[in-house]
């Protein structure tokens, strides 16, 4: 993690910048992620702007903030601006520097985990909003800024369980807003959908024997057949994407095989064999018919012994927000997008959000990350975002968010 160029701390630096690395240096890393030291922050950040603020705990240890600004007619459905709080593991030796510094170099780069994925948005949520107090701006609807934890772990412990809990409906949410990618275009990625996301482990029994001889049946012979039929699919969606410009990755199925067990000792043939696949299933994909695609190559490649298939995540996240003039969501947005002079691209986002368990329930999402000219660094090492690219994004939500906490007919 050694490097020349020096860490900026200057005394004229943004305190909205500064405000983003304190956030980032709360070490939010899954699995063990400090959730009450960013709720704190949280609370900190409410009574600073003028918001109110409260914790909610659907399981014990993992609580949701929640920062309210007050609409004139709270009757309305409100808008929520949502941001998780976990981050991603780390592995420090491939970092130019420690992880969870914020170390801003000479070129304004500020390096940490969650600095796009996506600690950035929820600070420029906040300080949007200091701004547009701070000038006087007035709203019709309330607006809720929601921090969620578990969001890197499937959320199983967060978003899934919270959008069933009162404290949920109590918020009454006409609209949401989550996170979206980096473009490293001139253009701004929004994301109206998302691919439904499959995990799951199959398993074939074989017959063992000793490691210098011919066995027949084997289970690895069978998961050597199922990987060759999944890798073949695999590689005709990829020339899919490639075979046109205007295909997206979201436009496509994803398939990878990330985990493979089995074995005990060198020399002995093993009596099991299984392999785990993280599947990304495009938006038009009939699922039923996917899943039987899938259990045909299991079959075919076991029809004697058979298989055992065990997901550990089957979501079908199929649905999708409008974004055209039916929705005064999209006209709100876009107008806002409109007078900032940005060019917006609607996608299908690739991976997955806390924000598909809130399409579930009717409620139209957008994921936005105001980060253009930008490599798309979430997950990676020495993961940054440029000070002005950060900055920028707070002004974009300034026309955004009242544009949104305005709209009438909804």
């Amino acid at each position: 993690m050694e490097s020349k160029t020096k860490c900026v701390d200057d005394k004229n630096e943004d305190p909205a910048v500064t405000n983003f690395r304190t956030y980032l240096r709360i070490n939010t890393v899954q699995p063990n992620p400090c959730y009450g030291e960013a709720d704190s922050f949280y609370q900190a950040q409410a009574k600073e702007i003028g918001l109110d603020f409260r914790s909610a705990e659907v399981v014990q240890g993992k609580p949701f903030g929640i920062l309210t600004w007050k609409g004139e007619d709270p009757s309305l459905p409100s808008v929520m601006l949502y941001s998780h709080t976990d981050v991603v593991p780390v592995f420090p030796e491939h970092w130019k520097y420690p992880p969870f510094s914020a170390h801003k170099d000479e070129q304004g780069n500020i390096y940490a985990r969650g600095s796009q994925d996506m600690k950035c948005v929820g600070i420029q949520y906040l300080e949007a909003i200091r701004r547009l107090k701070k000038e006087g701006v007035k709203l019709k609807r309330n607006v809720h800024v929601v921090f969620g934890p578990d969001e890197e772990i499937g959320a199983v412990d967060g978003m899934m369980r919270f959008v069933h809990h009162q404290e949920f409906k109590d918020l009454n949410v006409g609209f949401a807003m989550d996170e979206g990618l980096a473009s490293p275009t001139e253009e701004f990625r929004l994301f109206n959908g998302e691919r439904s996301c499959w995990w799951f482990t199959v398993t074939f029994p074989g017959k063992p024997g000793h490691g210098s001889a011919f066995i027949e049946n084997t289970a690895v012979a069978k998961l050597n057949k199922l990987m060759n039929k999944a890798l073949q699919y695999r590689d005709e969606q990829e020339k899919r994407l490639n075979s046109s410009q205007t295909m997206k990755l979201g436009d496509v199925t994803t398939l990878n095989i990330n985990i493979l067990k089995g074995g005990v000792q060198h020399n002995v043939v093993p009596s099991e064999m299984s392999a785990t696949f993280d599947v990304r299933i495009a938006v038009d994909e009939d699922l039923v018919k996917f899943e039987e695609m899938i259990r045909q190559w299991c079959t075919e490649a076991s029809p004697d012994d058979g298989y055992t298939m065990e997901f550990h995540q089957k979501s079908n996240t199929s649905d999708q927000s409008p974004v055209d003039s039916s929705s005064p969501w999209w006209v709100a947005f876009d107008s806002a997008v409109q007078k900032l002079g940005l060019t917006v691209k609607k996608e299908i986002f690739p991976a997955g959000t806390d924000g598909r368990f809130v399409r579930k329930l009717g409620i139209p999402v957008y994921g936005f990350s105001p980060m253009n000219n930008t490599p798309i660094l979430l997950h990676d090492h020495n993961e940054f975002l440029n000070e002005k690219v950060f900055l920028r994004g707070i002004q974009i939500y300034q026309q955004i968010i009242p544009a949104l906490a305005n709209v009438t007919a909804a």
